[in-house]
C-alpha cells in the first residue's frame, strides 16, 4: 500500500462502501490532490478506490481493537500525522418511538456516536501532529422533527452536541472541528433492511405513510451525492477564518447542505416554532391523525 507524497495532506474516511456519501467524499478528496484513506467493514467493497491509488484499510468503528489496530496502520503510512479526519459511518433507524427495541437502539448509538468518540480519542494525537480538522457527518434530523425518527434524530443531536464541546476542547491544539448538517442527499440508505411495524403498533393503519418515510431522504429535493461530495469537499479546504466571518469567507464550522438544508438553516434563524410547522405539513400529520381516527376508534370502544 503506497503512503501518501512529500506534503501531501491526508484524510481518513469512515464509511466508504459504494452508493454512500464517504465513497463520494473519497473520490472528490482524491481528485482535489489530497490522499485518501478509505475504510469499510470489508475491505473488499473498497476495490475500486485502491485501483484509484487510495489507502483501504478495514474497520469496523464500532470495535476497540478494529480501531487500535487501523490506528496502527494509519500512523505507519502517514508517518504520525493526519490531517483530516471525516467520520462519517453510520446506519439508519426508521421507526415510531412506541415500537423501538432497545438492543437496536443502543446499536444506532454505537455506529452513529460512540464510534465517533471512539475515533476521535484514537487518533487525536495524529490530528494535533498534524493541526488538523474533523470533520463529524451529522444531519438536519438533529434539529427537525424526523416523523418516525426519533431515535435517528437523538443520535444525530447527539453528534452535534459533542462536536460543539469538542471544538473547544481541541482549540487548544489547533484542531478544528467542522459538522456537516447534512439535507436529503442520494445514498444506499433505501437499499438498507428496514424495520417494520409489528402487529400492535398504534400507527399499524398508518402503514402507507410509514412505507412513504422509509424512502423519504431519496425523494425529497435529493441532492446526488457527488454534487453533495464536491461541496463539503471544497468548503472543508477553505482557508481558516476569524469565527465571526469563517461562515462566509472561510472554512465554516457548521456545513448546511443537501436537500431542505437551506429551508431547515432558515427555519433554525426564525424559530423552533416554524421548523415544527414544516414538518407537520411535510410529514403528513393532518393526513396521519384522520387515518388513525383515534378520538372515533375510543368511542367505538365504549
Amino acid at each position: 500500500m503506497t503512503g501518501p507524497k512529500p506534503g501531501q495532506k491526508t484524510v481518513l474516511i469512515t464509511g466508504c462502501t459504494p452508493g454512500g456519501i464517504g465513497h463520494g467524499l473519497c473520490l472528490e478528496y482524491h481528485r482535489r490532490g489530497l490522499h485518501v484513506i478509505a475504510t469499510a467493514r470489508r475491505i473488499e467493497v473498497l476495490s475500486e478506490l485502491a485501483a484509484l491509488g487510495m489507502s483501504t484499510l478495514a474497520l469496523d468503528v464500532t470495535d476497540a481493537e478494529s480501531i487500535k489496530k487501523c490506528h496502527g496502520e494509519v500512523e505507519e503510512l502517514t508517518n504520525g500525522k493526519l490531517d483530516i479526519l471525516v467520520n462519517n459511518a453510520g446506519r439508519t433507524h426508521t421507526h415510531p418511538a412506541t415500537d423501538i427495541s432497545l438492543p437496536d437502539v443502543r446499536q444506532t448509538f454505537e455506529t452513529n456516536v460512540f464510534s465517533i468518540m471512539a475515533m476521535v480519542q484514537a487518533f487525536v494525537d495524529l490530528l494535533i501532529a498534524a493541526k488538523g480538522l474533523i470533520i463529524n457527518i451529522s444531519s438536519l434530523s438533529s434539529v427537525t422533527p424526523y416523523l418516525f425518527g426519533s431515535v435517528y434524530c437523538a443520535s444525530k443531536a447527539a453528534v452535534v452536541a459533542y462536536s460543539r464541546t469538542l471544538r473547544f476542547e481541541l482549540a487548544p491544539f489547533d484542531v478544528r472541528v467542522m459538522v456537516s448538517m447534512t439535507g436529503t442527499v442520494k445514498s444506499n440508505t433505501a437499499s438498507q433492511a428496514h424495520r417494520v411495524l409489528p402487529e400492535n403498533s398504534l400507527y399499524k393503519r398508518a402503514s402507507d405513510i410509514f412505507q412513504w418515510r422509509l424512502v423519504f431522504s431519496q425523494n425529497a429535493s435529493t441532492v446526488p451525492t457527488e454534487v453533495f461530495a464536491k461541496k463539503l469537499v471544497q468548503d472543508s479546504l477553505r482557508p481558516e477564518r476569524p469565527a465571526i466571518i469563517r461562515r462566509f469567507f472561510g472554512r465554516p464550522d457548521w456545513f448546511w447542505y443537501g436537500g431542505l438544508a437551506g429551508l431547515v438553516w432558515f427555519g433554525t434563524c426564525v424559530g423552533e416554532w416554524i421548523v415544527d410547522a414544516m414538518c407537520w405539513r411535510t410529514f403528513r400529520m393532518e393526513e396521519m391523525i384522520k387515518v388513525l381516527d383515534f378520538k372515533n376508534q375510543q368511542k367505538k370502544l365504549k
